[in-house]
């Protein structure tokens, strides 16, 4: 649905309900042409998107759009190139295309931004594994187990995160660069075992968190992906053993260094840490969405403090890959270094 007139939005009573993605299997599209007549006009509009069950985009020209309306938008577009946070250059068309191949998944991902921007990090991990164990018993995402098929879960051959102990400095390795460091659950487990040696020990100032082989990792390892017995049990896994929260937990003394493609939790976990390094061809992905989910390594916290929600919700719903430069400018990469 697209709308060029703020009145659309704040007339009929019932205007939430027509909006419903149960109704409209489409994001709401504000399409601003010039500047908004009125403040008033603006606060009004800017209500209904905080509420709409729905995907809600503005497009248009920063210069013209009213702060609040930006802000209370889940993705703001603009034709300008370089234009600020919370703005991206792009084309609501993409939007669209995600909203009506995965809807449901969509509006659950846009509304759990909504509500976890104004809570603190436990409770916004929190939120997103309930949304997330939620969507595993889905139709969608069935559907996506299914066109996947049967796969294959590898016995490790090796520890999968290496540990060494350097002065004052832990080095934590993921080390399954034969599978792109996919996160799988002795990974996870490892990796949240590592990260409680530093929160025990103070004398350990300095955690360097880094992959072996082509790349820091390539998110969850996908042939784990279905073997979970329900949702419940995925949220409370979640709540007792998550990576993301181990690193946001010492992130103070934590540099992640990633290098090549960064998919899924292979950007939402090192995105926890205190400083994130990363070489000038890294690219980084939320693929979760297309699979009937939401990210659930912890993106919806840790990038969205980086780069805020509206570029969160841009790059989880698009699936689009972004750069390390662009990245570098968004401030979801602190540093970039050649080495």
């Amino acid at each position: 649905m697209v709308v060029d007139d703020l009145a659309a939005l704040t007339g009929p009573a019932d205007v939430l309900d027509d909006l419903s993605i149960l109704r409209r299997p489409e994001p709401l599209v504000v399409r601003l042409a010039g500047p908004v007549p009125s403040d008033l006009a603006a606060a009004a509009a800017a209500d209904v998107l905080r509420r709409a069950p729905t995907v809600t985009v503005v497009e248009g020209d920063p210069d013209h759009v009213p702060a609040p309306l930006a802000e209370a938008a889940d993705v703001c577009l603009t034709s300008r190139s370089g234009a600020p946070r919370p703005w991206v250059t792009g084309s609501a068309d993409d939007v669209e295309v995600a909203v009506a191949a995965q809807p449901l998944a969509a509006v659950a991902l846009v509304t759990l931004l909504r509500v976890a921007a104004g809570l603190g990090p436990w409770e916004a991990l929190t939120a997103e594994s309930a949304t997330y164990g939620m969507l595993l018993g889905s139709a969608a995402h069935r559907s996506w187990l299914e066109r996947r098929g049967p796969a294959l879960v590898r016995s490790p051959a090796r520890p999968p995160v290496s540990v060494e102990r350097r002065g004052a400095t832990l080095a934590i390795l993921l080390d399954r660069a034969e599978v792109r460091n996919a996160i799988d659950r002795a990974t996870r487990d490892a990796l949240v075992e590592a990260l409680g040696l530093v929160v025990a020990d103070p004398s350990v100032t300095a955690v360097s968190l880094a992959g072996a082989g082509p790349c820091f990792s390539a998110g969850g390892d996908l042939a784990e992906f279905g073997t979970v017995a329900d949702g419940a049990t995925a949220f409370a896994v979640r709540l007792a053993r998550h990576p993301g929260w181990a690193v946001h937990r010492v992130a103070e003394r934590v540099t992640a260094h990633v290098h090549g493609p960064c998919v899924g939790a292979g950007v939402e976990i090192p995105a926890f840490a205190g400083r994130l390094v990363a070489t000038p061809t890294t690219t980084f992905r939320l693929p979760e969405l297309a699979m009937g989910l939401v990210p659930g390594a912890g993106g919806t916290v840790s990038i969205t403090r980086r780069i805020g929600r509206q570029r969160t919700a841009w790059l989880a719903l698009t699936g689009h890959q972004l750069d390390a430069p662009t990245a570098h400018t968004w401030s979801l990469v602190d540093h970039i270094d050649p080495a």
